[in-house]
């Protein structure tokens, strides 16, 4: 379900901003609209994460993790509407191929995505503790 969120509030958002700014500007407000809108619910739903503690650390792994996604959506996105959806379906409307194309790259960052948060924003990986414990012996 908070998949579902994430992709529907990016989608219909992009579609949105598409209106006021070209392809690529209006497939990164959408990334970053779902983005914001769907840490708690993916925090609290999708990764059983709710009682953590670690809401901070957690979202700026989540925030790394969402950079990197939406680089792979961006790029995959604005990849697929130059090389495949307009030399291959010239005839087809621009809004089409450009839908189409977002979500070909939508599904790229669903899995960067899902596996970067299932692999380091909410599991921990004891970084954080390692890393205290170097700087508390680094000021004494």
């Amino acid at each position: 379900m908070t998949a579902l969120l994430g992709a529907t509030v990016n989608f219909v958002s992009q579609i949105i901003y598409r209106k006021f700014f070209n392809f690529d500007t209006s497939v990164l407000l959408g990334y970053l609209t779902a983005t914001v809108v769907s840490f708690l619910p993916t925090k609290n739903y999708a990764f059983s994460a709710k009682g953590t503690g670690n809401t901070g650390r957690e979202m700026i792994k989540f925030l790394v993790i969402a950079l990197v996604a939406w680089g792979v959506q961006v790029g995959m996105a604005v990849a697929t509407l130059q090389w495949v959806a307009n030399p291959y379906f010239p005839t087809v409307s621009l809004f089409w191929r450009e839908k189409s194309s977002h979500v070909v790259g939508m599904g790229f960052s669903f899995l960067a995505n899902y596996f970067g948060h299932k692999l380091l924003t909410f599991r921990s990986t004891g970084m954080y503790d390692k890393l205290k414990a170097r700087s508390s012996r680094g000021s004494e």
